[in-house]
């Protein structure tokens, strides 16, 4: 168990750090899940505004959680589950559970020690769920030789992790914390010294010229009075941390000096796991854990990583020096030696590849994201990294456009929609784009402007992929435009529509709130392969011509089964379907009326990964660079 805390601020990158060591573990030939603690009280992230905590993110098995396990999946490649994201309101409810039924036989039920065992024994059962992408407690479909893959395949080659990494959320001396750190003290006993490693993450800020070890000295020792102390200390700072502050640190919070890591900012975050690499993280936590020892090891664990420790010596990221150009060229370039080098470590080289590659980009693909929640990005970090993703797959820097959706419209009177300037503005941006994302939300604000946005990008060829609420805001446009439904609309904004092209699903829960939405991994039929005009369905094309995936969704509303075929038959083709044929899940336009129009009732954010982007990302990149067509015609 390796335990990553933090201090002095909140929002250090503890998520991309833990996730990093994941991923550097992985390419040591370890196993890796990941849990989250969550100190509020709040059962979960779903009733949480995206302005108050970010993005909510959706797991296979429907849990709304902290989107930092969305960190986790796209590092280490692997499919948590609900559980794997524990907060106070989960713990206590189930406590006060087991006290209603009369489990505790009438003792007097404390935090100490009913609410500390309780987190302990979930830490323990969470860490023996198996995770990797085909170990789902959910059937997801994938194509195999034309042919769906069963359980048992999926399941057949399943294993433990051999190595659980755990993120308490906030800063150390909150008060709301103070319980799970109590539990992971007692932890520390409960598992042994060997199978316990505590990290910290800290802030060294730099005043003047000077790089200032207070702020880290205090945190540490608020960690130390709960009876926690340190192994390794990542410390979060502009520049490289030198060797008087790292001594200073080293010395002061009682940690050995080669365990203090400089983690410092970077061109981009693929290059931390090469970062801790090169500090000898690895061999670090090998020695703490005596992971040389543990039974089923050998043959697996390769501390090397088939050349790659030394490799990331040369690359020296820590040092900053362009003396090694010519590595970083020939990385960026795909022509560095592979001879020899298989299995993670070989997904190691290609990480590091795909890093140094990022940040050669010449070319730009400028992307508009039309939101409502656009004053916090990480409103719509899911969709930010997925489009990351698909632009590192065409070899294109992605130039980012932040759309205000009620700013594209001419309500001047609403000071919310903006004024004027904001209103002409936004169209400049607009007009601006190589392609536009209009991704899910909540509420009537903004409704008006995402439609607008999709009626521009389909009368002016624009690339557009409209997701859950984007989906809708196309099923509405063209069902206003085309149609001639002038009042159609979604009934989660007019109930008293005479056109209600989109409905609240009937058996969705309309009282609560929290976790009631038609949540996780479902599956999806392309039922219409082809068009009239003989083309094929280009998101079936994207999926790589599978008959059936699976995807995430979170969503109340439903495009209206009464309506699908007048709006199929007009020229907006719901090509996608669950098994039932009556919910829509992929609407778009024949090629031959635009390049690439597309909308999704789920949301493939969530199953994007750095060296596997998204589908319906991967083809809205695609087509704004103008490569769709040389794609579509490499696939046949």
């Amino acid at each position: 168990y390796i335990v990553v805390t933090g201090g002095v601020v909140s929002g250090l990158g503890k998520g991309v750090t833990i996730s990093s060591m994941g991923r550097m573990l992985q390419g040591c030939g370890l196993r890796v899940t990941s849990i989250k603690i969550d100190p509020y009280l709040n059962v979960d992230a779903g009733t949480m505004s995206p302005f108050e905590h970010g993005e909510t993110y959706v797991l296979n098995d429907g849990g709304e959680t902290d989107l930092d396990l969305g960190n986790y999946e796209r590092f280490l490649s692997i499919s948590l589950t609900s559980d794997h994201n524990i907060t106070t309101g989960k713990v206590y409810r189930k406590v006060i559970g087991k006290e209603r039924r009369g489990d505790y036989l009438g003792k007097t039920v404390q935090v100490v020690p009913h609410i500390t065992n309780e987190i302990q024994e979930w830490i323990e059962g969470v860490a023996h769920v198996p995770v990797d992408d085909h170990g789902n407690r959910h059937w997801e479909a994938e194509a195999v030789d034309g042919e769906t893959a069963t359980v048992a395949e999926k399941n057949e080659n399943v294993k433990v992790a051999d190595i659980c990494l755990i993120e308490v959320g906030g800063t150390v001396g909150d008060i709301e914390s103070s319980v799970f750190l109590e539990a992971l003290r007692q932890f520390q006993f409960r598992v042994g010294p060997t199978n316990f490693c505590l990290t910290f993450v800290s802030l060294v800020p730099i005043m003047g010229e000077e790089q200032k070890t207070k702020p880290t000295q205090h945190g540490v020792k608020d960690l130390r009075s709960v009876g926690l102390s340190p192994t390794v200390i990542f410390c979060r700072c502009r520049e490289v941390l030198g060797e008087s502050a790292k001594n200073k640190i080293a010395s002061f919070c009682h940690v050995d000096g080669n365990a203090v890591l400089s983690v410092h900012d970077v061109s981009n975050v693929y290059h931390v796991p090469l970062l801790l690499v090169e500090q000898n993280l690895h061999r670090i936590l090998a020695e703490k854990l005596q992971l040389g020892s543990i039974e089923g090891m050998e043959g697996r664990l390769d501390l090397t990583m088939n050349g790659l420790e030394e490799k990331a010596t040369m690359w020296n990221l820590c040092g900053g020096s362009g003396a090694n150009e010519k590595i970083m060229d020939a990385l960026a370039g795909g022509k560095e030696d592979l001879c020899g080098v298989s299995g993670m470590g070989r997904s190691m080289i290609d990480w590091a590849r795909m890093a140094f590659k990022l940040d050669r980009f010449e070319e730009s693909v400028k992307i508009v994201i039309v939101g409502k929640y656009t004053g916090l990005q990480d409103s719509y970090l899911s969709v930010i990294k997925s489009l990351k993703h698909a632009s590192m797959a065409v070899d294109r820097k992605l130039d980012l456009i932040w759309l205000e959706a009620g700013h594209l419209e001419n309500d001047f009177t609403n000071e919310e929609m903006g004024g004027e300037k904001e209103y002409n503005e936004a169209w400049a941006k607009m007009k601006s784009a190589d392609g536009v994302v209009v991704p899910g939300g909540f509420g009537t604000r903004g409704f008006l402007g995402k439609v607008m946005a999709a009626k521009y990008c389909r009368e002016n060829s624009v690339p557009y992929l409209g997701i859950c609420l984007g989906f809708q805001a196309m099923v509405v446009e063209y069902s206003r435009n085309i149609l001639k439904w002038e009042d159609a609309n979604s009934t989660e904004f007019d109930e008293q529509t005479k056109n209600p092209v989109v409905i609240f699903m009937p058996e969705i829960d309309k009282e609560n709130m929290g976790g009631t939405m038609r949540l996780g991994s479902r599956n999806t039929a392309f039922t219409h392969p082809k068009h009239e005009d003989g083309s094929a369905s280009i998101a079936q094309i994207m999926y790589k011509n599978a008959t059936v995936v699976s995807e995430r969704h979170r969503h109340r509303y439903e495009v209206n089964p009464d309506r699908v075929d007048a709006i199929h038959d007009a020229g907006l083709k719901f090509v996608g379907r669950d098994e039932t044929g009556t919910r829509m899940e992929v609407a778009e336009l024949p090629r031959s009326e635009h390049p690439y129009y597309v909308g999704c009732q789920y949301h493939p954010e969530f199953k994007s990964r750095p060296l596997k982007p998204s589908p319906p990302f991967h083809g809205l990149l695609l087509a704004a660079c103008g490569m769709l067509d040389e794609y579509i015609s490499g696939e046949k």
